[in-house]
């Protein structure tokens, strides 16, 4: 690892799960480009261009998100992927969390329109990329449903109510966030002991690529 890209130990002591992992996992790992909203997640920047984010605060937001989806009534959260390499991860949170998930397309009116047989009466919503999970996080706004939405360096954060700054493009990234999230909301509730882990593994969270190129 360069000098740039070194955690002082320090910092790393209370992270939910070991650096090594966050590491790994490529989860601070970002674009080319960064928004002035997304500098202050941002770490450093590699020679290749490649914005780094900090790691600290992706583990304290995913802490924090993890009290503020705590409050909600399960039946009324929402978790949304447009992204192929989110269906899994969001799947697997949902089915654990008790939430709702919706992968693929967003189909419009589905949170503005009651008369619509798609409708879904939402009080929180995820989004796993605020701008390929766009009209998601659009209606949320007109609704004043808050969101939370996994950012990346550049990503846009319009009608965001909470930030978890980490790579969402990345199948391991996305599959370790999740899982993190959701041991942490079961934390919260008291469902899950503080030193308990979650029944799956990360693994089961990852998705996966067949040999065909399809995505599960």
């Amino acid at each position: 690892m360069s000098n740039n890209e070194t955690i002082k130990e320090s910092e790393t002591e209370e992270l939910l799960v070991p650096l090594e992992m966050y590491l790994a996992a490529g989860v601070r790992i970002g674009t080319r480009m960064k928004s002035k909203f997304m500098q202050p997640f941002i770490y450093s920047v590699r020679p290749d261009g490649l914005y780094l984010l900090n790691v600290k605060k992706t583990d304290e937001r995913i802490r924090i998100a993890a009290k503020f989806i705590a409050r909600y009534e399960p039946s009324k959260i929402v978790a949304v992927s447009a992204r192929q390499y989110g269906y899994r991860p969001v799947r697997k949170f949902c089915g654990l969390v008790g939430c709702r998930p919706i992968v693929g397309r967003v189909m419009p009116g589905i949170f503005t329109n009651p008369r619509l047989s798609h409708f879904i009466e939402a009080d929180l919503i995820i989004v796993t990329d605020p701008r390929v999970d766009a009209q998601a996080v659009e209606e949320a706004g007109k609704m004043g449903i808050p969101v939370v939405a996994l950012c990346d360096t550049d990503s846009p954060i319009s009608n965001i109510e909470l930030i978890i700054p980490t790579n969402n493009r990345g199948r391991k990234a996305l599959a370790l966030i999740y899982w993190l999230l959701a041991r942490q909301v079961l934390r919260e509730r008291g469902e899950l002991g503080l030193d308990e882990e979650l029944p799956v593994s990360v693994s089961e969270f990852e998705a996966k690529v067949l040999a065909t190129g399809e995505v599960i």
